[in-house]
């Protein structure tokens, strides 16, 4: 019998996350704020975030942990699709802006631009904003995948390439001319499909919508790992020639699953903004790509829910910390990434994992050993 495409730790996964999500909410709308089983609208975005940033790490786990392609530029495709949402957001506050420009945002009244640019024609319409935060990093990987890929460039050689198109990305946003608001981004958004998005009503919609989305992310994970796709991609991230060898394109199979991969990482992106409240040049940093790629370490890559719990568990852990020593941080990441590498390579879901498969394998051992056989008494 074909073993099922998503196995019962990823139901249960899911489950939970679905339950803390409803219970969050109810919590937020449903109580009193003085109640202490309230939870405050900044506690509410804060989570928000965070599920944003697993969405984001289960993304990068799904070409590095299973495909064996280490990404430093993934937080470009988040980037993107965070822009392509939040050029919508801008379309929507029309003359509710410092300038009342009944068209132009206000960073492009101030900049004297007389008309709106081309690549912003149809960012008034949700379906098209959305339909763009998955084109956009998708096309974007595409072509970078397929130079790449083609001409075989991969290991530190491809994790550098990323890098520096992330930081291409990065100098390229910040030019005023580019027509995404320069240093500053985009903010101050009014609403979202006709809701204010500073209502917690709306923050707590937003919030439960991504943890649907990482819900579906992690379903999609663990059936594509435990499809025959998912068995090819192991093949290549262990022995690409040998796969080459047996008749696989793994070029061809590389560049859909980082396509796959930028699309879910627009995705991110775009769920991220609105909770947020803003998006400017500095997400395109290749620092924040590094720290996508220790979010997985820690969690256990080649795991499906081990990047999500990292996300939760690095983010949380920065949130506290840099209120406390917010100068040492980096230094604690740093160290955190070390540690992780010597001590725990598998991250913490896959020591875990590999903890429990290998008692579950000694007690079936001790349980299949054959009996003493009887020692024969002396006759008297």
């Amino acid at each position: 019998m074909q073993p099922a495409l998503i196995g019962r730790g990823t139901w249960i996964a899911v489950a939970l996350i679905g339950l803390a999500a409803v219970l969050i909410v109810l919590a937020n709308l449903a109580t009193a704020p003085g109640s202490p089983l309230h939870v405050p609208n900044h506690i509410v975005a804060l989570l928000g975030k965070f599920l944003c940033y697993a969405m984001l790490a289960v993304s990068l786990n799904l070409v590095w942990g299973y495909c064996g392609i280490l990404s430093l530029g993934h937080g470009a495709f988040f980037a993107l699709g965070g822009y392509a949402m939040g050029m919508y957001l801008m379309r929507q506050i029309g003359t509710r802006g410092v300038y009342g420009h009944p068209v132009l945002p206000d960073f492009m009244v101030f900049l004297d631009y007389q008309q709106l640019p081309w690549f912003w024609t149809g960012f008034d319409q949700f379906w098209f904003a959305a339909l763009m935060v998955m084109a956009v990093p998708g096309l974007l990987a595409f072509i970078f995948g397929w130079f790449a890929f083609r001409s075989r460039v991969s290991g530190v050689y491809l994790s550098i390439i990323t890098q520096a198109m992330t930081y291409a990305l990065l100098l390229a946003f910040f030019r005023n001319d580019m027509g995404f608001g320069g240093n500053n981004g985009l903010t101050d958004f009014k609403d979202i499909l006709g809701f204010d998005i500073q209502a917690r009503e709306t923050r707590a919609a937003l919030f439960g919508l991504s943890a649907l989305f990482l819900c579906l992310f992690l379903m999609l994970v663990a059936a594509i790992s435990a499809s025959r796709f998912g068995k090819v991609l192991v093949a290549i991230r262990d022995a690409e020639s040998r796969t080459r060898f047996l008749g696989f394109r793994p070029e061809n199979i590389k560049l859909f699953v980082w396509t796959l991969s930028a699309m879910m990482a627009g995705i991110a992106g775009a769920l991220y903004v609105p909770q947020v409240g803003i998006i400017n040049p500095g997400e395109f940093a290749p620092a924040n790509s590094i720290e996508i790629v220790i979010w997985t370490a820690v969690g256990g890559r080649g795991t499906i829910v081990g990047p999500a719990i990292g996300a939760f568990l690095v983010n949380g852990g920065k949130s506290w910390f840099t209120g406390l020593l917010p100068e040492y941080w980096l230094f604690v990441l740093g160290a955190l990434f070390v540690l992780t590498t010597l001590f725990l390579p598998k991250g913490l879901v896959g020591t875990l994992s590999q903890w429990a498969r290998q008692r579950r394998q000694s007690r079936r051992s001790q349980s299949a050993a054959p009996l003493p056989a009887p020692q024969p008494q002396a006759a008297e």
